[in-house]
């Protein structure tokens, strides 16, 4: 019998095949943590009595949530980070100001590849599977012992099987083919199981992978994969880290389950408080009024992300009653956005461009919200007081949608603003 594509990655690390159901242990080809998380693995990677990581080359430790520091605390945090990564002589330490955010970073510098697993103290860690990598978040513990180890063990995800027809119109992007199908199966729909996406994958850019391989965790899953085809090689061609040998599911391969999506049915969707998968038309929630946007993240902080947010605030204002959040997802991004325009494009309109930080994902810093606040925002998460108080209110949706709504000072559609063929 075939093999799913995460199947066949874990069965290539494991020395045979594998099946759904399966636990097994296998080594990993990149370890990552981030100011949050890395501290806690430290502290398991010395009570295992380690005194080297595995490799010093397949380790990352990216200060990314609270920097730059954001208070006292935060500083302690990132300052543990810093001095575990000098004493173990870690290459891929990447702290403020040649970085960015981790799981924009990584692929960025071709240190996550085709075939490979990675595991991350991260939920998002399973942006990467964009490229054709079995990547997975874990809990610091585990990552104590990754980094330890090189091994980590696996639970063999079922496999749900998501085949995409069609070409997504204009307006509509990756986030709203992620925020549709978390809508539809649900945040618990895929425990235990990978997305892996086939069919016309071709109509999906790069960058719209990444964003719906990172919002699979918040259906559930533990993967959400794409096959890599000639636009993943190309991105990686004088990229890539090091050698590697991409990995492709077999033409029998069993399934748990298989959803179709029409790309060409899609329209731009926002997720109401307080579910990412309490999913509606933007055109439902048209007209409500918002204090605050923010267009970047992990999810929505590369170029294609910055190009939609720039040509809706072209020649615009931001609406006086909004604060406008730009976040680039790297330094280099924030840099290609300055020699290209956009970055002019932003602070014209009245928009603030942040340096690269999760910060106001989780609430932390640069856009926390106050009470009975809204906001639209390109992040992944919208839970009950996720952006600060338990009693502000955050909506999902994509980065031409979130500027839109910029400048009308409510939530809005773009084609409000360039209408349906834009320009």
């Amino acid at each position: 019998m075939g093999m799913t594509l995460a199947e066949a990655i874990i069965a290539r690390h494991a020395g045979r095949p594998v099946a759904a159901g399966e636990f097994v242990e296998v080594p990993v080809d990149i370890v990552l943590a981030n100011d949050i998380t890395a501290p806690l693995a430290i502290r398991a990677f010395r009570a295992l009595g380690a005194e080297r990581v595995f490799d010093r080359e397949r380790v990352a430790l990216v200060p990314d949530h609270f920097t730059p520091n954001r208070d006292v605390r935060s500083a302690e945090q990132c300052r543990v980070v810093r001095e575990f990564a000098r004493a173990q002589g870690i290459v891929h330490y990447f702290e403020v100001g040649r970085g960015g955010i981790e799981h924009v970073l990584l692929p960025e510098r071709g240190l996550v590849l085709p075939g490979e697993i990675v595991v991350g103290g991260d939920s998002h860690t399973c942006t990467y599977g964009a490229l054709g990598a079995f990547a997975t978040g874990m809990g610091s513990t585990d990552i104590g012992y990754a980094m330890a180890t090189g091994r980590t063990w696996l639970r063999v995800p079922r496999t749900i099987r998501v085949e995409l027809t069609g070409r997504l119109p204009r307006w509509a992007m990756g986030k709203d083919l992620i925020l549709h199908l978390i809508g539809r199966v649900g945040t618990s729909g895929a425990n235990w199981c990978a997305f892996e996406f086939g069919g016309n994958v071709g109509a999906l850019p790069l960058d719209d992978r990444f964003t719906v391989a990172n919002m699979a965790v918040e259906a559930g899953a533990t993967a959400g994969l794409f096959p890599p085809d000639d636009e993943v090689l190309a991105y990686l061609e004088g990229r890539a880290a090091r050698p590697f040998a991409p990995v492709y599911p077999d033409p029998d391969a069993r399934y748990a389950e298989a959803i179709e999506v029409d790309l060409g049915d899609l329209r731009p969707l926002v997720a109401r408080p307080h579910s990412p998968a309490d999913v509606v038309p933007v055109e439902e929630l048209a007209g409500l009024p918002i204090d605050q946007v923010v267009i970047g993240s992990c999810t929505n902080g590369r170029w294609r992300d910055l190009l939609a947010a720039a040509e809706v605030l072209r020649g615009r204002k931001v609406h006086p009653d909004v604060r406008c959040i730009v976040i680039p997802g790297t330094q280099e991004l924030h840099l290609r956005a300055v020699r290209e325009g956009l970055a002019r494009v932003f602070l014209e309109a009245g928009a603030v461009l942040s340096t690269p930080t999760c910060g106001p994902c989780l609430g932390g810093h640069m856009g926390v919200l106050g009470a009975g606040e809204r906001c639209v925002s390109t992040t992944n998460r919208n839970f009950r007081g996720r952006m600060g108080h338990p009693e502000s209110e955050v909506y999902l949706a994509n980065p031409a949608v979130a500027a839109a709504s910029a400048v009308r000072g409510r939530i809005a559609s773009p084609e409000e603003i360039l209408g349906k063929g834009g320009g």
